[in-house]
């Protein structure tokens, strides 16, 4: 052990070192982020102890954005649980080097070897035990990196260097087995961390800072929780970045317990008190600022305060706690006249309950808790904002497009600033940022959308900065109403563990619940179905599980992010929300006429807008941008919607579509950028292939394994053999485009696959598509139609009714799977029919089957040149 402390607490004798507050000691969990200092080896160490329950991983997620390295701890008896998963894929996003130890192997049923293969197989296979001989363990670290497998193989060793090199890059993960209760293990796993640790190296002479924490001691004082990352930091200096605050105090905490000193240097962690603007996430100084939690509530619930309570007062001690816990996310409905927040769940109600109580002396309850629903666009549009009343003026262009699932919000301009002055770009740019936009379906928060400002005008008299706040609000809502709406829910990943013959009833329920699942693995006489599903679904069903097993089933469930809403129809009319119903955040625009202001509805805004809309410039520029102007872009010009990566795919657009005949010229100087065809130039016969081009072509999507399982030929075949049903389907496919000259993509699911890049393959007459890792053939499926729907005549063929709604939604064409097989067969029958139409058994000429008076022609031509 280190010597820091004279003896060890434990969690069931409520006196542990860290879990000083009473409620973390009467449940047995860490609620707030701790610290504590103490000496390893050379190492002078500070350990951030963060919450391990999933109602508290808020808390978690920030404090590991100023972490060096992780030890992530794992019960022996639970094994790798679905909140596991979720920690790891944040140290992942992080890039936090991590050690692990399983803890509690003392318990009976702990099995060493199955657990370091559960580890590998649900975490990362460079999960390796450090406990072994030293030869076997540089034999399974060989065998991590190729580099270090040619080293050992020449030298019979591996250097410590080496090893730290791999754990720092996260190539390798040191695992360490024993019971922190009877301190097995504890001592091999501290020597551990000292051999191959390294300390962190100072780049930046500036001071650089990053707040993660946020809090207030027993007196009252507010707390401000940072990492140093860079040069140093003194009592009475004044922290930029911030209105001109100063520090008073420095404090350096273990446990309870602090010490006040006058200079913390980079790599250290401390606790400043003085200022009083500072938030979890910034940057100060020569730091950045934090990446946007992944991991936030899904729930919202009312708060109900006592009767005659002084609601304005309540409501200034709850934006303290939302300081504390920014995912609080307290909102003061005005018409219902009800604050509300957002909560991970019911511990963390109780715990704020408490705190109420505790610090503000008001006894609070909580409502019924409702899901917390986000929007996003269905396509790209622009919006256009103005605020035109009397001696005011502004108007906005924003582009907004969708982003992949659980990009958030990004914000950038491409506007020059000889049309908007770079101030007036940097006021929107901060309107755009300074709170979250309602969609226009139920009112949730917007995301996965990148809003870029593409153009927009002031008046050197009139315009103020509440103009452009007006403008660049309702730029946005425009756009949503012009855009369209598509309605996302928290998903959960979940693991469900039930005893075998249950296993029957728990798949009935996850298929009710609209789950999703992969077959069940048995592991003795218990059965575990992983999967996910909606968080509204999912959320009470763990009291089910403990009924229908007895109590011998466990459900864990952790928030895997936001997707296409399962009942998006009947969300929407519960809510029942006006877009045009909402005063404070209007849709539509202000124009001036005669002296006075008007209201133009958002459907007519462009019709009265003073900016000209340049989509075509904007789609040609960042076309251009994406080819790094080394080379000219093949087909029409349109974004693919799997990236340029994809070449294979471009290639299809590129045989459709051919080289484009489009010149760019400038005209009133370089802002008002025109295209015009070069047609002077074109022969008749390239214009009219020109021509033939512009018409739209005609694809059809087929969602490969949804077709294979709902023919029952190919289902049966598939029980045989997946690979000989899937290139059944596809010479079936084969006969049929022949037959129906359409472009057809097959497209097959390969997300499971690790490492796969995606491929895209002609096979005869049509392309077949390999989802690349972690994509399905749904999203896919759904790019491709977002992407072309608009300028092509696009069918997909599927059974997955969740698909076909979002199919409908990008205006695209649906066949389910029966219609395919039947449009099928009618083809095969036609083409019988024509095969019979031929002669049998007689010689076929060459002008056999040509119409007559062409036949006649040729054989006018011909006779002519058998004339002497």
């Amino acid at each position: 052990m280190t010597g820091k402390i004279r003896r060890m607490g434990r969690v069931d004798f409520r006196d542990t070192f860290l879990d000083n507050y009473e409620m973390e000691r009467a449940r047995g969990i860490t609620i707030f982020s701790k610290q504590a200092v103490f000496s390893l080896g050379d190492f002078s160490v500070t350990l951030l102890d963060t919450p391990g329950h999933v109602d508290f991983s808020a808390e978690m997620e920030r404090t590991l954005q100023v972490l060096d390295y992780a030890v992530l701890v794992i019960s022996g008896a639970d094994g790798v649980q679905g909140h596991t998963e979720t920690l790891w894929r944040l140290l992942k996003r992080y890039e936090i080097p991590c050690f692990l130890f399983v803890n509690k192997m003392d318990q009976d049923g702990t099995d060493r070897e199955m657990l370091l293969s559960q580890l590998q197989r649900h975490l990362d296979e460079g999960c390796v035990d450090f406990s072994v001989e030293t030869k076997e363990l540089w034999e399974n670290l060989a065998m991590c990196d190729e580099q270090i497998l040619e080293t050992y193989l020449e030298q019979g060793r591996i250097e410590k260097e080496e090893i730290r090199r791999l754990i720092q890059k996260r190539a390798v993960f040191p695992c360490y087995f024993g019971s922190a209760l009877k301190g097995d293990g504890v001592d091999a796993f501290l020597d551990g961390l000292r051999e191959f640790m390294e300390a962190c190296r100072e780049e930046e002479k500036d001071f650089g800072a990053r707040v993660y924490k946020i809090s207030r001691d027993g007196q009252g004082n507010r707390l401000t929780h940072m990492k140093i990352t860079s040069g140093c930091l003194r009592v009475k200096a004044i922290l930029s970045g911030t209105e001109a605050e100063k520090i008073n105090q420095i404090r350096i905490y273990s446990g309870e317990k602090f010490e006040v000193t006058d200079q913390v240097e980079a790599g250290m962690v401390c606790a400043v008190t003085g200022p009083v603007s500072t938030y979890p996430g910034q940057g100060i100084g020569a730091e950045k600022e934090a990446q946007v939690p992944v991991l936030e509530p899904v729930l919202t619930y009312q708060i109900l305060l006592p009767k005659d309570s002084d609601i304005s007062g309540m409501l200034g001690n709850l934006r303290q706690l939302e300081e504390e816990e920014p995912q609080l996310h307290i909102v003061w409905n005005e018409t219902l006249q009800e604050i509300h927040a957002q909560v991970m769940g019911e511990v963390q109600m109780d715990l704020l309950k408490s705190l109420i109580q505790k610090r503000f002396g008001v006894g609070v309850e909580f409502g019924a808790g409702n899901i917390v629903y986000k929007e996003t666009i269905l396509k790209p549009v622009e919006g256009v904002g103005h605020f035109e009343p009397l001696r005011h003026y502004a108007e906005v262009h924003l582009l907004l497009e969708p982003l992949e699932r659980g990009s958030g919000i990004q914000i950038e301009t491409n506007c020059s600033e000889d049309v908007l002055d770079k101030n007036w770009q940097r006021l929107i740019l901060t309107h755009l940022e300074e709170k979250p936009h309602k969609g226009v379906l139920v009112g949730g928060e917007i995301t996965d959308v990148k809003i870029t400002l593409v153009s927009g005008r002031a008046h050197i008299k009139h315009t103020e900065g509440g103009d452009f706040r007006q403008a660049t609000y309702r730029a946005v809502r425009q756009g949503l109403r012009e855009a369209g709406c598509m309605l996302l829910e928290p998903y959960y990943t979940f693991c469900l563990r039930v005893p075998a013959e249950n296993v029957g009833r728990a798949m009935a329920d996850m298929e009710r619940m609209q789950g999703v699942f992969e077959p069940p693995e048995i592991e003795g006489d218990i059965a575990v179905l992983s999967g996910k599903g909606p968080a509204s679904t999912l959320r009470d069903y763990q009291q089910e599980v403990i009924r229908y097993t007895r109590g011998r089933g466990m459900f864990t469930c952790a928030l895997k992010g936001y997707e296409s809403c399962h009942n998006e129809e009947e969300v929407v009319k519960a809510v029942g929300y006006d877009p045009e119903a909402d005063l404070d955040n209007p849709t539509g625009s202000v124009f001036c006429s005669h002296g006075a202001g008007f209201v133009v509805s958002w459907d007519q805004v462009k019709d009265y807008m003073h900016l000209e809309s340049l989509p075509t410039a904007m789609e040609e520029e960042k076309q251009r941008e994406e080819k790094g102007k080394r080379t000219e872009r093949k087909g029409r010009d349109i974004q693919s919607p799997f990236g340029v990566e994809d070449k294979e795919l471009e290639a299809i657009f590129a045989r459709t579509y051919g080289e484009p005949k489009r010149k760019r010229f400038y005209e009133n100087g370089p802002r008002q950028v025109r295209y015009q065809e070069s047609r002077q130039s074109e022969a008749p016969e390239e214009r009219k292939e020109q021509k033939k081009r512009e018409q739209k072509e005609e694809y059809l999507l087929i969602d490969g394994y949804n077709v294979i399982y709902a023919w029952e030929e190919l289902r049966e075949l598939a029980k045989e053999t997946i690979d000989g049903a899937r290139y059944h389907l596809m010479d079936i496919l084969c006969n049929y485009q022949a037959f129906r000259q359409c472009i057809l993509i097959v497209v097959f699911d390969a997300y499971k696959v690790l490492g796969n890049k995606g491929n895209i393959m002609d096979y005869h007459n049509i392309h077949v598509a390999f989802t690349k890792e972690a994509e399905t053939a749904d999203q896919y499926i759904e790019k491709f139609a977002y992407q072309m729907g608009k300028n092509a005549h696009v069918t997909v063929a599927t059974s997955d009714g969740l698909e076909q709604l979002i199919i409908r939604g990008a205006g695209c064409l649906l066949m389910s799977a029966k219609d395919l097989w039947e449009d099928v067969k009618r083809t095969e029958a036609m083409i019988q029919e024509e095969q019979r139409k031929l002669p049998q058994g007689e010689k076929v000429t060459v002008l056999q089957n040509f119409p007559e008076n062409l036949e006649k022609m040729f054989k006018i031509k011909y006779n002519e040149h058998e004339k002497p």
